[in-house]
């Protein structure tokens, strides 16, 4: 189609036969060119970039206002407009001077030359679509971030940690998408390219077995969603709040504010124990009373101890019951109820509900005993039939005496 063009403007410039008229035209086109290189071309590369800004920001709607300052930042707007305009006077000026050459009977070297000039338009068509391409892409990835976000908080159903895993999916489906675009457009054999592909994601599949199993556990939890940010939980043998769940990894703090990364592969294959998912939780202790005692008078004891501490919960209310007969004592069973369920809550309770019940046994008259050890002797010995012997005393956290059996 070029070369045809050629023909055409060498049979209509060949026409101009006298000096004079060649001379007469060689001015006109330069003329031409340098008033509408220099004084046309840059007011409406002015005009249509005010077109296009206004535009953008319509159909945008002030989103990717961050990837658009970078962008500016990166490539400033009176940068790219000077270049924009000095490569459309760099083309005017080529088509000018072909023009000339070609009304001065030097058609053959605009033949010469036009293949490499052909080439290097290409080039930079490829250049300049390829970089817009990818611009696009950068803030699509940007506007996509804000419109999950904003349907994050729309809706209640969307955690923190799905919002992050459909962001960074969206964003990762668009750059690839943009980048397979980018590659067709230089011509890359993509045929080749995925059969590459194809066989590099076996080896790494292989050599990372472990990784993909967190990346693929990951998008487990992001849909079973067992706890989320902030919940705390127990997995395997670490307990502590969870701080944040990416894509490999969950994040923690336990309460020794240590930090916790647990891969996702380890999270899914243990048992998850989320203490925060129904908003209360449940302690359960026990104390033992003397076998002297009424264990309907001490549960009561016990219940009105319960019922008195801040940090119980008063729905359901705490109850006591005597459980089991042990070895030096008639145990108890005191459950009841803490909301919200946080650690500092089930330790006050705890600390409170032992010295309270302690103290109130106490002035009922109710004893808490210690294991006693009983020591029979053979008949006819020098020793009395039957001894007691008292053993080390011991109190464990809940205030009930321990010792060897």
């Amino acid at each position: 189609m070029t070369a045809e063009l050629g023909t055409q403007a060498d049979a209509l410039l060949g026409s101009v036969a006298t000096i004079e008229a060649r001379l007469a035209v060689t001015v006109g086109i330069l003329f031409a060119t340098v008033a509408v290189g220099w004084l046309v071309l840059p007011r409406l590369v002015r005009v249509a970039e005010r077109a296009v800004s206004r535009w953008v920001e319509r159909f945008l709607d002030d989103r990717g206002e961050h990837s658009i300052e970078t962008l500016r930042e990166a490539v400033p707007i009176s940068f790219g407009l000077r270049l924009l305009v000095g490569t459309l006077q760099l083309a005017l000026f080529a088509l000018a001077a072909a023009a000339t050459l070609t009304l001065w009977g030097q058609f053959n070297v605009v033949v010469a030359v036009l293949p490499v000039a052909e080439n290097a338009v290409t080039i930079g068509a490829q250049a300049v679509l390829s970089g817009l391409l990818l611009g696009a892409a950068y803030v699509a990835s940007d506007v996509l971030e804000e419109y999950v976000s904003a349907m994050s908080n729309d809706s209640d159903r969307i955690t923190a940690h799905q919002e992050q895993l459909l962001t960074r999916i969206m964003q990762v489906g668009l750059l690839v998408v943009a980048g397979i675009t980018v590659l067709g457009i230089w011509g890359v054999n993509l045929g080749g390219l995925l059969v590459g592909a194809g066989f590099l994601g076996i080896v790494l599949g292989m050599a990372a077995r472990q990784t993909l199993g967190s990346l693929i556990a990951g998008f487990v939890l992001m849909f079973a969603r067992p706890f989320e940010i902030g919940d705390w939980v127990e997995i395997g043998n670490e307990e502590g709040f969870v701080t944040e769940i990416t894509i490999m990894n969950t994040h923690m703090r336990n309460f020794d504010g240590e930090y916790v990364v647990v891969p996702n592969d380890l999270v899914t294959n243990q048992a998850i124990t989320n203490r925060s998912r129904e908003g209360r939780l449940r302690i359960h202790m026990e104390v033992g009373i003397g076998y002297d005692d009424d264990p309907n008078r001490a549960s009561d004891v016990a219940e009105d101890v319960l019922t008195e501490i801040n940090t119980v919960a008063n729905n359901p209310e705490p109850y006591v019951i005597p459980s089991e007969f042990g070895d030096s004592a008639i145990v108890l069973d005191l459950r009841f109820w803490i909301d919200p369920p946080t650690p500092q809550a089930r330790w006050r309770s705890k600390a409170t509900a032992v010295e309270e019940i302690q103290r109130r046994f106490a002035e009922a008259g109710i004893t808490i005993p210690y294991p006693q050890r009983t020591v029979s002797y053979p008949p006819g010995t020098a020793e009395g039939d039957e001894t007691v012997e008292r053993v080390e005393r011991f109190e464990t956290p809940e205030g009930r005496p321990t010792g060897d059996d």
